[in-house]
């Protein structure tokens, strides 16, 4: 175990709440899916800064079968005034897990709320199926 010095001590205090005390998810209690997403201020607007969550277990059922559907989502954006929490981003995504959708329309849908919430420079959403019938299926779509 790494001796602790007073730096990283200071490194693994916790943060202040400050301008993050409108984070209402993040160490919480149980959680549980909803369509809540959560931003804080971006600190460094001026920059260009990407920024890429991967989700590597999304689920969703098909609207016809009513199998699931198993998927890699990536979404990556550059910031203006806001960035997104992951917690809240992880609860939103879980929220499709009973969810009947076509991936088409589920990347599209994503897509519009996400940059609806943080109004960002630029925003992808990009859907990586799992194969069925023989076919893998990923679906980008994107907006300025």
């Amino acid at each position: 175990m790494p001796r602790q010095t007073k730096r990283t001590a200071e490194k693994a205090a916790p943060p202040k709440r400050g301008a993050r005390a409108e984070l209402t998810l993040l160490g919480k209690g149980p959680a549980k899916p909803q369509r809540k997403l959560e931003t804080f201020p971006n600190r460094h607007p001026e920059r260009e800064t990407a920024i890429t969550f991967r989700c590597t277990e999304f689920t969703c059922l098909c609207p016809i079968t009513g199998q699931p559907d198993f998927a890699e989502l990536e979404i990556s954006y550059v910031p203006d005034k806001l960035i997104l929490e992951s917690k809240s981003l992880k609860l939103y995504l879980w929220t499709y897990r009973e969810v009947g959708i076509f991936h088409e329309d589920l990347v599209n849908e994503l897509l519009d709320a996400l940059h609806d919430h943080l109004q960002p420079r630029w925003i992808s959403v990009t859907g990586h199926f799992n194969v069925r019938g023989g076919i893998a299926i990923d679906v980008t779509a994107e907006r300025p």
